[in-house]
């Protein structure tokens, strides 16, 4: 039964990696809609807001970048899930394999 499991762990993590490989560019934070009147909500324009290495940022976007920083951002969530679920396969793939070799 462990070995099994090992090799399944194994597996996902391989799919796991093949995932990461398909994802192209990638920028943390999230996107908000600001607006210079706000009491009217016009002339809208675009915000990235973000914490990286300590240092909180905030960049403007350009309406005709929108769609290339939206999916950069969902490519780096993705990204962030994909490597939490490789950690967690790790350790139990790490404690199974211990387990299994001390006996």
């Amino acid at each position: 039964m462990m070995v099994r499991r090992l090799k399944t762990i194994e597996q996902e993590i391989e799919a796991i990696k093949a995932q990461i490989g398909k994802i192209g560019v990638v920028r943390p934070g999230s996107l908000t809609r600001q607006y210079k009147d706000p009491g009217n909500q016009r002339r809208p324009y675009y915000q990235v807001s973000y914490t990286h290495r300590m240092k909180s940022k905030t960049e403007y976007v350009r309406a005709d970048f929108l769609g290339v920083v939206r999916q950069q951002i969902r490519d780096y969530r993705k990204l962030k899930r994909l490597i939490e679920k490789w950690v967690v396969l790790g350790m139990e793939h790490s404690r199974l394999f211990m387990r299994d070799r001390s006996r």
